[in-house]
């Protein structure tokens, strides 16, 4: 979406040296270092509100439309539900090794969102097994793109110290737009049927295929979006097999599989209790529960960003979100209450809340001055995927087996297990809070 025209202002001059050195940007500048235009900052926060609806597909409500629209059972649901995830887990790390090499991210953003658009007409458009399960593969193939693009943008923009304030600012855009698509899907699937919720994700794909064009191309500093340390401080990316023997990856990766081994499956499964329990308002119901844990993330994003700023440490941030899953598993094997799934579900806008800034500021830490940023954001990317499908998976067939609070409980108890290898293994990161110490100033630099 313009890349093409702007390619020459788009590519910072390269060095060839290779630099370990630790400097930072300057806290008021750019990655180009100088302060980054109104017109690109509109364009990131406009990109992540308007992705937040095209990244997750049709997330949940498949799960419901499957099961109440075309009467599939529990499993079956979990493998097409899976497949979106397995093809996001093969497709992670090459996405992350092109997102590092690319000088067009903003068209990378656009055709992935596009392609998930067009993967959600295919699901609907399509009746047999088949045909769904590799409408989902498009769809997790192409959204495998856009969370480590839309980091690579942040952080060649605004630059390493700003990132964390960026981060909590896209953050809260996108638990926003998810808000707000959540309202909209659920007034559709009500009122017109479900299929214009997967209509709806083609209108935000097209949207935010048109925001992107606003993020101004010479404003972006390649050599920082990917992982370098600073504009003046190029350097060849590290090998991938150095990156594994930094201290706390290996423990970081294994932490985020845990986490959404333990989390993936929750939420549908919720709709699906609701879809057999509460015919006919299922759909509302659900919309429910991700409008409230939406509005929750958005005030947690935004808190995540100022606790770090205050120089509290990654781990701790991080431990909480942990520790509030367990709980969440335990309690929906009790309930299924619509307005108790609801109540529940607020703990999910806490964690996911926390996750969705952490996790970015965490691979930003393990990979600084490697060149590598977004190499991890896609092997974090591929953990997410990897657990995710576990859960669907084993988590849908211990529900067809043995029933729903089976199914809860087994998440809940992988979710406690991820907290408990945290706690031993993983390293604080933050090394102080001298990154996050942009104060005023950088919440400034970070908005339009």
């Amino acid at each position: 979406m313009g890349d093409a025209i702007g390619a020459s202002a788009d590519v910072a001059p390269s060095r060839t040296s290779c630099s370990t050195a630790t400097g930072t940007t300057k806290s008021s500048a750019g990655g180009n270092g100088t302060r980054p235009s109104s017109r690109s900052l509109l364009g990131l926060d406009s990109v992540t509100f308007l992705m937040a609806d095209v990244r997750d597909g049709v997330g949940p409500y498949l799960s419901v439309f499957l099961s109440a629209d075309r009467h599939w059972q529990p499993g079956a649901i979990g493998v097409a539900m899976a497949a979106s995830h397995v093809a996001a887990a093969i497709c992670q790390v090459p996405a992350g090794l092109l997102v590092d090499s690319s000088r067009f991210k903003r068209t990378l953003i656009s055709v992935s969102g596009l392609l998930v658009g067009l993967g959600c007409l295919l699901i609907v458009l399509s009746h047999g097994f088949w045909p769904v399960v590799a409408a989902q593969a498009l769809l997790g193939a192409a959204s495998a793109v856009i969370p480590p693009a839309i980091a690579a943008l942040s952080l060649g923009i605004v630059g390493r110290r700003l990132l964390p304030s960026r981060i909590s600012r896209n953050e809260s855009f996108n638990h926003a737009g998810s808000f707000v698509a959540a309202g909209l899907a659920g007034a559709f699937g009500q009122y017109l049927s479900t299929n214009w919720i997967f209509y709806l994700v083609c209108a935000f794909a097209v949207a935010s295929a048109a925001a992107a064009a606003l993020i101004r191309p010479n404003e972006i500093d390649h050599e920082l979006a990917r992982g370098g340390e600073s504009p003046d401080n190029r350097c060849e990316p590290i090998p991938i097999r150095s990156l594994f023997g930094r201290p706390g990856v290996r423990a970081f990766l294994v932490t985020c599989f845990l986490f959404h081994f333990g989390n993936a499956a929750m939420l549908p499964f919720a709709g699906q209790v609701l879809a057999k329990t509460h015919p006919g308002i299922d759909t509302v119901a659900l919309s429910a529960c991700i409008i409230c844990a939406q509005a929750v993330m958005v005030a947690v994003a935004w808190t995540v960003g100022r606790v770090m700023k205050s120089g509290i440490g990654r781990k701790p941030i991080f431990a909480v979100a942990l520790a509030i899953l367990p709980v969440r598993g335990v309690l929906f094997s009790f309930t299924t209450n619509p307005v108790g799934v609801v109540a529940i579900q607020l703990l999910d806008g806490v964690a996911a809340g926390i996750f969705g800034v952490i996790a970015v500021i965490i691979a930003s830490d393990l990979t600084s001055g490697t060149g590598r940023f977004n190499l991890m954001q896609g092997l974090t990317a591929l953990a997410v995927g990897i657990g995710g499908s576990m859960s669907t998976i084993v988590g849908g067939y211990v529900v067809q087996w043995f029933g729903f609070p089976a199914g809860f409980l087994l998440l809940a108890a992988i979710a406690a297990a991820a907290l408990g290898f945290f706690f031993v293994f993983m390293p604080e990161t933050g090394h102080g809070s001298a990154g996050d110490e942009a104060g005023t100033e950088a919440l400034a630099a970070t908005e339009p």
